[in-house]
């Protein structure tokens, strides 16, 4: 690896699995400690055992100022001053609009928006103290485009979007860089848009014609989190495949 995160110090939430994951396995191959935060506690575990000493488990409901409080004492404590924080943690919820649930409506916000806010509420003056840093928080290609019956999703996911945009402006005299990268089409345990071989009928509509994989958006979000960013603020990043470019498969017959 190139070391491009030497010194680093980051929190991932949603590190469990996933995206969060191999974020995280990327971010400490590439020379940064990390905190690991996500409510699947064993996972966590199990992840840091593997990374070893630069990596630590922390339990985070990313909806809890307190637990947000905890996580960024508990690194500041670990590793110093937070730099880089990955606001990755995020649920999906399908249900079509003359059927939505409020509660669970709701739910998708709170974790989704709410928790990406309260990230980078508590993670700021930490990066203030260290003179600055890069939030890159996850949105996904749904907050680029709609997609049905994910209304709560999607309303959510341009949400962040947004956020990240105003978080910028505010955040950017302190030295601290905010961007959005907007995923999709990319095999999770969250996700089930076709098979790992993009021989689904949704995956040869793509540009690329297949599904993506957890390390190609770990790749963009650790370069955005990275020194070479460092004129990078306020900028959407689509890993989606070119989905959001539209269906290429739109004329075949």
């Amino acid at each position: 690896m190139s070391g491009r995160l030497d010194g680093k110090v980051a929190i991932v939430t949603g590190a469990a699995q996933g995206m969060g994951a191999a974020e995280a396995r990327l971010f400490v191959a590439e020379g940064a400690a990390v905190l690991l935060a996500d409510v699947q506690d064993e996972r966590l575990a199990a992840l840091a055992e593997e990374l070893g000493e630069r990596a630590r488990p922390q339990h985070l409901d990313v909806t809890s100022e307190d637990d947000w409080a905890a996580a960024v004492a508990a690194c500041e404590a670990a590793f110093g001053p937070v730099t880089a924080l990955v606001n990755n943690a995020g649920i999906l919820d399908f249900q079509p609009i003359p059927e939505v649930d409020v509660d669970r409506f709701r739910r998708v916000l709170e974790v989704n928006v709410v928790g990406t806010l309260l990230g980078m509420k508590h993670v700021a003056p930490s990066m203030r103290r260290a003179g600055g840093g890069s939030i890159v928080n996850i949105s996904s290609n749904a907050g680029l485009v709609g997609l049905p019956s994910a209304g709560a999703y999607v309303a959510s996911k341009w949400a962040v979007r947004g956020l990240s945009k105003t978080a910028a402006i505010d955040l950017g005299a302190w030295g601290i860089r905010v961007s959005s990268v907007h995923p999709g089409g990319i095999h999770t345990p969250m996700t089930s848009f076709g098979e790992q071989t993009g021989e689904s009928a949704w995956a040869r509509r793509l540009p690329l014609g297949r599904m993506g994989q957890p390390d190609e958006v770990a790749r963009v979000v650790a370069f955005l989190a990275s020194d070479e960013a460092s004129y990078v603020t306020g900028a959407e990043w689509a890993v989606d495949g070119g989905a959001a470019s539209g269906d290429r498969t739109i004329f075949d017959v």
